[in-house]
C-alpha cells in the first residue's frame, strides 16, 4: 500500500509539472500583459519605457525560457506576487483555499446525506410512483444551470423573503461562526442541487444491480432483517461505483464552485481564479489553477484508497 501511494504521488507530481507548463503557455498567449495594461493606464509611459520594463521583468524572452525561470523560482518557494492584491501569492491563496474546501466539503456532505437515502428508496421500489417522482426530481436537479439557480435563490430568499444574505462572507463587525454559517447556506444549496440529482441516479442504478446478486438473495433466505441486508450487504458494495463517480465529478464540483462563488461574492478559489484571469494577474491565476488540479488528483487518490475499505478483495500490492 505504501509503495502504491508513493507511486501515485510521483505520478501526481509529474501531472502537476506538465499542467504548469500548459497553463503557463496558455496564459502567455492571452492578449495583453501587465506592462501593456500599465502603459494603457498611464499616458506618460512611452513605448521605450514599455520595452525597458518588459526587458526588466523578462517578458521579452521566449515562453520556454520564461517558464524555466518561473519553475526555478517556484522550486525555491518563490511563486511571485499578485498584481491585483500586491501581496505574495501564497499569502492570499491560503485563506481562499480553506474557504473553498469548506464550501465543497459541506456541499458534498449535503449531497450524500440527501442522495443516498432517496437513491436507495428509489432502487428498493423500482418503477413505482415513488421511483418516478425521485427520477423526475433528480433529472430536474441535473438540468438546472448553477448560475440560474443561484439567481433564483438570491431573489427568493434574500430579496423577497429577506431570510438570508445575498452574498459575501460575514456581516461587517459580526464575524462569528453562526454569522458565517448564514452566508454559506445559499452557496451550499446552489452547489449541492446538481450533485444530488446525479448521485441519486448513480446510487439507484448501483443498488438495483447489487440487489439482483446471489449473495443478497442468500442473506434474505437466511432470514436477516431487511435493513441489515440493504445496509451491510447491498449498500456497501453499491458504493464502489458511486465512489468512482464522486472522484470523477470532483472537478465538476470545483467548476460549479467557481460559478457559485462568483454569483454569491464568496471569497474562495473559484472567485480568485475568475478575478485573476479577468485582471491578467498571471501569477495568481497560475498557482490557483495548479492547486485546483492538485485537489482533483488528491480526490482520485482518496477514491482508490476507499476501494480497499469498501471491498477487502481489492489490493494494491
Amino acid at each position: 500500500m505504501i509503495g502504491y501511494v508513493a507511486q501515485r504521488l510521483v505520478e501526481s507530481a509529474v501531472v502537476l509539472l506538465v499542467m504548469s507548463f500548459v497553463i503557463y503557455g496558455l496564459m502567455a498567449l492571452m492578449p495583453g500583459d501587465p506592462i501593456d495594461i500599465m502603459v494603457q493606464s498611464d499616458p506618460n509611459l512611452t513605448p521605450d519605457d514599455a520595452a525597458r520594463l518588459k526587458a526588466l521583468y523578462g517578458l521579452d524572452k521566449p515562453i520556454v525560457e520564461r517558464y524555466g525561470n518561473w519553475l526555478a523560482a517556484a522550486a525555491q518557494g518563490d511563486f511571485g506576487y499578485s498584481r491585483i492584491h500586491n501581496r505574495p501569492v501564497l499569502e492570499i491563496l491560503g485563506d481562499r483555499l480553506w474557504n473553498t474546501i469548506w464550501l465543497m466539503a459541506l456541499s458534498l456532505l449535503v449531497s450524500l446525506a440527501v442522495a443516498l437515502p432517496i437513491g436507495v428508496t428509489s432502487a428498493l421500489k423500482p418503477y413505482s410512483k415513488t421511483d418516478y417522482a425521485i427520477n423526475f426530481a433528480a433529472l430536474a436537479g441535473i438540468s438546472v444551470p448553477v448560475f440560474w439557480l443561484a439567481l433564483m435563490l438570491i431573489v427568493v430568499f434574500s430579496v423577497m423573503l429577506g431570510w438570508l444574505p445575498a452574498g459575501g462572507m460575514s456581516t461587517l463587525g459580526a464575524d462569528s461562526a453562526l454569522d458565517r454559517a448564514r452566508f454559506m447556506v445559499l452557496p451550499v444549496i446552489a452547489l449541492s442541487v446538481a450533485s444530488i440529482g446525479g448521485l441519486t441516479r448513480y446510487v439507484r442504478a448501483a443498488m438495483m444491480e447489487v440487489m439482483r446478486h446471489d449473495y443478497v438473495r442468500t442473506a434474505r433466505a437466511k432470514g436477516l432483517p431487511r435493513h441489515r441486508v440493504v445496509l451491510k450487504h447491498a449498500l456497501r458494495n453499491a458504493m464502489i461505483p458511486v465512489v468512482t463517480i464522486l472522484a470523477l465529478s470532483f472537478g465538476t464540483l470545483f467548476s460549479g464552485a467557481l460559478i457559485t462563488e462568483t454569483m454569491f461574492s464568496y471569497l474562495g478559489m473559484g472567485k480568485l481564479i475568475y478575478d485573476s484571469i479577468i485582471g491578467n494577474d498571471y501569477n495568481m491565476a497560475l498557482i490557483s489553477l495548479l492547486f485546483a488540479t492538485g485537489l482533483v488528483l488528491a480526490s482520485n487518490l482518496l477514491a482508490d484508497l476507499c476501494y480497499v475499505w469498501l471491498d477487502p478483495r481489492v489490493t494494491y500490492r
